[in-house]
């Protein structure tokens, strides 16, 4: 079944579940976070109480909080029961593939405003129930009220997509390794605790509690890596982009690179491929519009170009804020300024000559009008972290919201720009934006390669919308588009680096072994594996660029046997498959694709076609039937059955 994971011609390939820590034997081990609190009391109890303790927890009257007294809920025809027996915790539901279960909770998700509860399906597979408990409003509810998921649906609750050990756990525990099988589609899940705690941030503290706990008898040479109190790394009060990506590998719509839990102090384009700001995702002009959690929009935002970090808003303990309502933000932004940031302008912003609203009203809140709410998971409002300036003036153009708008619901955008043309007639924030650009190569406008590689090219863009205008220029770039972005191909930024490099693959082979070659032994892992990809296929003479491209294959090889879990994985093997000219390793892959996610219509026509390129009509047939069979209205699938009956 898995003989198509060896099209990379290395036989290892299915050794890599489990990734090596990288310092081995020597490696500091997790102490646990009950260890922490005999010296850091203070830091102990803050966090005792936060959502980042409560993340994961053991079912116990103190962690549930959801109705188990016999409440009954009711979906698509679907009926669930929640009830006790003796200390056990029971969901009994006929949403399930093989008639009615009765499935017990072994795990808690998070506390408020919603709480999920875990179960186990069986080959180690843990599953978060679709039906969830509302903190507010004391009621059961559904999260996807409107879909009718059945059981054997990729997005059913059962499905890939609601696999906690595969999309969930490793931001919900601490030392978490994943540990899929892919020959027997099991886990083997182990972790150092449930839950997000303090080792989850501050690293494996085995060598910092021996150092402080028993000095007499501490090596310091028995750990490797460690510093001169114990711990792998340390957040720096210098440079904030340490505590940054460590806080962005959970908070941020992203693609990891490893089993579970990278080593904390990992740089984040060591571990994960962030996602750009693509459509469905996010809105043209970068307002968070799908669940992409927090980095990609600060990316955006000037306060994190000014070297503002996560802790200076919220208290990194308790992860409460640091102050209430808008004395967070007039802790920098007031006449007094703060002297961390000399470029702030001094003067009062809470006050109606700012904000046009009464003291004390909702619309007087700063992050009203500076960050956007957005509601996930049916009642968990989040906001947007690119503190940026309400325009509606783009939303009469090109129909992205604007906080004005988002409370003024019955007045026009073009009230809502005049409103703010009067009160700040000299603004600056009027001008031309590139979400213009980026919505015209949204929806198919041409002749646009020249401003996308202008806004790739231009440095006072933050670097996440440079990357994603480079995104949006793949399907349009001329050779001499290519020949202008050249020079990021050495940014600064690793998303504009990588950006550019997955942009040399509409080069010819010969001048993209020429362009690549740096970049494949880049210092940052994403812009290392994205030559890689890049590199599939492409002869290679020299002997030194072989090597490296031999070893950036290995590294992205690793990083695939780390997500072979994932449908989307194996549509990343079949496609390599097909460019290695290996259709029977694409069939393979294809057809792991949708036995994963069964309706995964691309997968399903990839191995209808492949079979009838190999004049395998009757498994072409075959293969139609079952696709029709998940996902009858597809047209695609539909499609190929009329040219079946010609």
């Amino acid at each position: 079944m898995h003989r198509h994971l060896l099209l990379f011609a290395f036989a290892c390939f299915l050794t890599f579940g489990t990734q090596q820590h990288p310092f081995a034997q020597t490696a500091p081990g997790y102490a646990g976070s009950q260890a922490c609190k005999a010296c850091h009391s203070q830091e102990f109890s803050n966090w005792q109480s936060s959502h980042h303790a409560k993340a994961w927890t053991l079912p116990t009257q103190d962690t549930v909080k959801g109705d188990f007294e016999n409440a009954e809920f009711a979906h698509q025809g679907r009926t669930t029961r929640f009830f006790r027996e003796g200390d056990g915790y029971f969901i009994e539901t006929t949403d399930i593939s093989d008639g009615t279960k009765v499935l017990e909770v072994i795990g808690v998700a998070g506390i408020e405003p919603l709480q999920q509860y875990l179960v186990d399906t069986g080959s180690g597979h843990v599953q978060s129930f679709d039906v969830v408990w509302d903190r507010q409003k004391e009621r059961w509810y559904h999260l996807y009220p409107e879909q009718d998921l059945p059981p054997g649906d990729g997005f059913h609750w059962t499905g890939p997509y609601k696999n906690w050990n595969a999309r969930c756990a490793e931001c919900h525990a601490t030392g978490f390794e994943k540990n899929y099988d892919p020959r027997t589609r099991s886990y083997s899940s182990v972790h150092a605790e449930i839950g997000v705690g303090c080792e989850a941030c501050h690293g494996p503290s085995e060598a910092h509690v021996g150092r402080h706990s028993t000095p007499e008898t501490y090596d310091p040479n028995a750990y490797a890596g460690t510093d001169e109190n114990g711990f792998l790394f340390r957040f720096s009060p210098a440079g904030a982009q340490t505590e940054i990506q460590q806080c962005a590998g959970c908070h941020s719509r992203r693609e990891p690179f490893q089993d579970g839990n990278p080593v904390p102090g990992t740089g984040f384009h060591d571990a994960y491929r962030l996602a750009l700001l693509r459509e469905g995702l996010y809105h043209a002009d970068g307002q968070i519009l799908d669940e992409v959690y927090v980095y990609g929009s600060f990316l955006q935002s000037k306060m994190h170009e000014k070297g503002v970090r996560c802790s200076d808003c919220h208290e990194p303990h308790s992860g409460n804020l640091i102050s209430e309502g808008n004395a967070v933000c007039t802790q920098c932004h007031s006449e007094a300024g703060n002297p961390r940031f000399p470029s702030l302008a001094l003067k009062t912003y809470d006050d109606p000559a700012h904000h046009f609203h009464a003291q004390g009203t909702e619309g007087a809140s700063c992050v009203a009008c500076h960050m956007i709410e957005r509601t996930y998971m049916g009642v968990d409002g989040r906001r947007d972290h690119s503190f940026r300036i309400p325009r509606p003036d783009l939303t009469a153009r090109i129909e992205t919201p604007n906080a004005c708008n988002d409370c003024h619901i019955d007045k026009a955008p073009d009230w809502a720009a005049d409103v703010l043309e009067s009160a700040f007639p000299q603004s600056a924030h009027r001008k031309p934006h590139f979400s213009e650009v980026f919505e015209r190569a949204r929806t198919g406008g041409s002749g646009l390669g020249a401003d996308l590689a202008k806004i790739g090219l231009h440095k006072d863009f933050p670097g996440i919308v440079r990357a994603s205008a480079l995104d949006l220029l793949r399907s349009r770039a001329s050779m001499e588009d290519l020949d202008r972005i050249t020079v990021l191909l050495s940014d600064p930024d690793p998303l504009v680096r990588a950006a550019a490099v997955r942009l040399q693959a509409f080069r010819p082979a010969p001048d993209r072994a020429e362009a690549l070659e740096k970049t494949l032994t880049d210092p940052v892992k994403s812009v290392r594996l994205s030559a890689a990809r890049v590199m599939l296929g492409v002869p290679v003479q020299d002997e030194t660029l072989s090597q490296h491209v031999q070893r950036g294959m290995q590294e992205w090889q690793r990083s695939l046997s780390a997500r072979l879990d994932f449908p989307e994985t194996h549509m990343v093997i079949g496609g390599t498959a097909l460019t290695l000219r290996n259709p029977r390793a694409a069939v393979n892959a294809f057809q792991e694709a949708t036995n994963l996610d069964p309706q995964l219509a691309e997968a399903w026509v990839m191995q209808v076609r492949l079979h009838l390129a190999a004049n395998d009509y009757a498994s072409a047939e075959f293969t139609l039937q079952k696709a029709l069979n998940n996902i009858p209205d597809n047209p695609e699938l539909l499609q190929l059955k009329r040219q079946f009956s010609q």
